[in-house]
């Protein structure tokens, strides 16, 4: 019998492969992990926590607002983007050493060294060759800025949390939930901000009814909206600033251009080609359901593999692997019906399918829809409005899909997301006695079906 070195040898320290790595560790196996970034991958670094901590700070400029109608005086206010940054950093490297500790506890040995893939059990990291019975692929993703006249000039949302200056303007080119975000931490931070998209309307994938509501919130924000905008080329002026050209001839000028386009699976160095592990044209590794790549006893998760890109689903990711490969597991990870949030502001929550998937798979649907003012803004003032929509299989009455744009729908939508693996009905919802005064009893509220 082949006596290896580890057990099982991780290469990625993100969400996946930290999990991965101690619940394995926790079943008896000799774990190893190897990850040349900060401890704690795209998520804990550049990604959910301190995106959702600038989103925090963008709320205050509203709540200031706000504050009259309740009474207050605030007096002047200002914004100082350098503490932001670097009372975010502190928080990010104090997370980084609890995954660092937490590792360590476990018994996992930590190898901070790019790690290369060369052979099927054998990993070559800081100049040492490992062999390992199994090997897990754990790098996640990066950004992805493609190249046309002056890409060069463009920054991702990874250097978005370290900047030296926070930009007067700010052009955010994207359509998808991280472009969408990035826009209103920006405009609520106080930066004159554009939001540039080459198609129609953001958000594809999304409840056309989530899309089109949370457009004409976004708009009052004071983002500036441009669909239909393609860049041509950025140009660095004199004074620092750029100017962007979009293919129908606009133009505008501004002092930061963030590109929100996508991301790609991060496989670069890692050796995937010496061994024949089988890619999408996209690089991201093809697994089975039970993350097992074309070469026996090399695995992937996460989002290397392309499939679901959130950090709770890589996380489930390597509590199946770890239990099938350490503890006599041999489950596998349901994806229906994964509750998720995108943090623009007012949020989106939403689970289950769109409208339009919907209609591609049940005979008959019933569709509930609610537009409100939330309480607390009949006292603000402010002209925001709350969207709700429940997506009902008339001939089960089986609640199917669940969409809300509001103040923390990401929270109310979680509740709902375990309903909905429940089975719930609509009559369940009926049945459910609400919380008063909440906007989330709209949700057990609503019973008339959209016309």
């Amino acid at each position: 019998m082949t006596e290896y070195d580890y057990d099982l040898f991780v290469i990625g320290a993100g969400s996946g492969g930290v999990r991965a790595s101690r619940f394995s560790a926790k079943y008896g196996a000799r774990v190893a992990v190897a990850e040349n970034g900060p401890w704690g991958g795209t998520c804990v670094n550049v990604g959910c926590v301190p995106k959702k901590l600038f989103v925090y700070g963008a709320h205050f400029s509203e709540e200031f607002s706000d504050a009259s109608g309740f009474g207050w005086t605030v007096g002047d206010q200002h914004f100082d983007w350098p503490r932001l940054r670097d009372n975010k950093t502190r928080e990010i490297e104090r997370l980084n050493g609890i995954y660092i500790d937490t590792l360590k506890k476990a018994g996992v040995d930590l190898i901070e060294a790019t790690a290369t893939i060369t052979g099927p059990n054998t990993v070559q990291a800081g100049g040492k060759e490992y062999n390992a019975r199994y090997i897990l692929i754990s790098t996640g993703g990066k950004p992805h800025v493609p190249e046309f006249p002056g890409y060069e000039f463009a920054i991702t949302s990874n250097e978005a949390f370290y900047l030296e200056e926070f930009p007067r303007r700010v052009l955010v080119v994207g359509g998808g939930y991280i472009a969408v975000e990035f826009a209103g931490i920006f405009q609520g931070l106080g930066a004159s901000t554009t939001l540039a998209y080459r198609g129609p309307l953001f958000l594809r994938g999304f409840d056309i009814g989530v899309r089109e509501f949370i457009r004409a919130e976004i708009a009052k924000k004071h983002i500036d909206l441009r669909f239909n905008h393609d860049v041509k080329k950025i140009g660095k002026n004199a004074n620092g600033s750029f100017n962007v050209e979009f293919m129908s001839g606009d133009t505008i000028e501004t002092d930061l251009v963030m590109y929100a386009t996508g991301r790609v699976p991060n496989t670069k160095d890692l050796g995937i080609k010496s061994v024949n592990i089988e890619t999408k044209p996209n690089g991201a590794i093809v697994v089975n359901d039970r993350y097992e790549t074309s070469v026996p006893g090399i695995f992937a998760i996460g989002d290397v593999t392309d499939r679901i890109q959130l950090t709770p689903v890589a996380l489930a990711e390597a509590m199946c692997l770890a239990k099938n490969l350490f503890d006599n597991g041999n489950s596998t990870l349901d994806y229906a019906d994964i509750p998720t949030a995108v943090f623009c502001q007012p949020n989106i929550g939403t689970v289950g399918y769109s409208e339009d998937e919907a209609s591609q798979k049940y005979e008959n649907l019933e569709i509930y829809e609610s537009r409100f003012k939330a309480m607390k803004h009949t006292l603000s003032g402010r002209d925001e409005q709350t969207f709700m929509k429940l997506i009902v299989d008339a001939n089960t009455d089986k609640v199917v899909g669940v969409h809300m744009v509001g103040p923390d729908a990401g929270e109310i939508m979680q509740g709902i997301g375990i309903a909905m693996k429940c089975g719930a009905t609509k009559a369940d919802f009926d049945n459910t006695i609400g919380i008063h005064p909440t906007s989330a009893e709209e949700f057990v509220s609503m019973r008339e079906v959209r016309q």
